[in-house]
């Protein structure tokens, strides 16, 4: 009886939780940890082995949808006009955390969380601003580079937190940049291929698609690259992340497919993993301390951004653009929860760390968005026209 509770209650969170972030104008995912959290605490979602299962998953999903994100437009630009400024941007952010890490006596996880970048949030403020804001392109741009760092550091951590700083763990690095070489490879093998042979492009996914061959091709590649990392004893995250970038630079006309790949994600299986992951969370628990820790974590997410950003972009954007572009950086919601649950799994942070983290990424979710919104206005900008 009490797993059909558990199934009526996910089912009613994941429905409701979008209508609710409309009506009380917060992001979707904010509504669905803490509405995980309520259910927790009166007992509605418990430890329950599939529910679990289904949580990974959606994680994964997550980190696959984040390799779909990566736009290698914005990658060349980068790579043309920005790459001096970008590379000392995320110097300055990685060394400011380093800082901040070694001053306060903080664990490694900080140096990791604080400048940790997540696509999710950007997408909602282009969806909001559009892309013709100066601040708004260039965020982008350096959000891709941004996560695809996370990424590595992310199966990085995960590898650290499994085998130590030993020797297993030497094993494990070089098998992963052995993995993003032949990546590499293979990619460029591929596009050769697909140069010669066009028509494999739609022999893979066919143009009239009566049998969902496209959903059956990505969930199949999906899939298979996650068995292929627990394989070779990598971090599954990165497996999901290039089966998402594969299908980015290989199939980027097929925007229907992207379409049904994000639906179904953030319909179904990544809401299962916020709520799971505010179920974790218990509200007795919550102290003034873990809430002075949170505050503190988002407090240290905007300051290495706001020092980088102005210290590297001074040339590119003027001070308030610079301000919004820092700000809008600073939301990294989805992974702060993802790195949060992995080191907790692994016990690398306290009961009371973890909370604030969760805690953490819901501030920053709901503050800086609001915060942005008003600043937007208050500095003079106008929205401009777009589809």
């Amino acid at each position: 009886m009490e797993q059909i509770y558990l199934i009526i209650t996910i089912s009613a969170i994941i429905m409701f939780s979008p209508m609710i972030a409309t009506i009380i104008k917060t992001p979707a995912v904010v509504v669905e940890i803490f509405l995980g959290m309520f259910a927790g605490y009166f007992g509605l979602i418990f430890h329950y082995e599939i529910l679990t299962l289904l949580a990974e998953l959606g994680l994964l999903y997550l980190m696959f949808l984040a390799g779909l994100e990566v736009n290698l437009k914005l990658a060349n630009i980068v790579k043309k006009d920005l790459a001096v400024n970008v590379s000392l941007y995320f110097a300055f952010l990685y060394g400011l955390a380093a800082i901040i890490c070694i001053t306060l006596d903080l664990s490694i996880l900080y140096l990791l969380a604080l400048p940790i970048f997540s696509l999710g949030m950007l997408m909602v403020l282009i969806k909001e601003y559009g892309k013709e804001e100066k601040w708004l392109n260039i965020a982008l741009a350096v959000g891709v580079v941004g996560e695809v760092l996370s990424i590595l550091g992310l199966t990085i951590f995960s590898g650290w937190l499994e085998y130590g700083f030993g020797f297993d763990f030497l094993i494990s690095v070089i098998t992963l940049f052995s993995v993003l070489v032949a990546t590499l490879l293979i990619l460029k093998l591929f596009r050769i291929i697909v140069w010669w042979h066009p028509q494999l492009r739609d022999y893979i996914i066919p143009k009239e698609n009566r049998l969902d061959q496209d959903i059956r091709f990505a969930f199949a590649l999906f899939f298979i690259l996650i068995a292929l990392m627990i394989y070779l004893k990598i971090d599954v995250v990165l497996g999901a992340f290039i089966a998402g970038l594969f299908l980015k630079i290989f199939f980027h006309t097929q925007e229907e497919l992207f379409e049904k790949l994000s639906s179904i994600g953030f319909g179904f299986f990544i809401p299962i993993f916020f709520i799971y992951t505010g179920s974790t969370v218990d509200i007795n628990m919550i102290t003034k301390d873990i809430f002075y820790n949170a505050v503190y974590i988002v407090a240290g997410i905007v300051f290495v951004r706001l020092v980088a950003s102005f210290a590297t972009f001074y040339n590119y954007l003027q001070w308030r653009e610079n301000l919004l572009f820092a700000l809008s950086a600073s939301i990294p919601l989805t992974f702060l929860v993802a790195i949060s649950m992995i080191a907790f799994q692994h016990k690398l942070i306290s009961q009371d760390e973890y909370y604030a983290f969760i805690l953490a990424s819901m501030i920053d979710g709901l503050v800086l968005l609001i915060v942005i919104r008003n600043m937007y206005n208050w500095l003079g900008f106008h929205k401009h026209k777009h589809g």
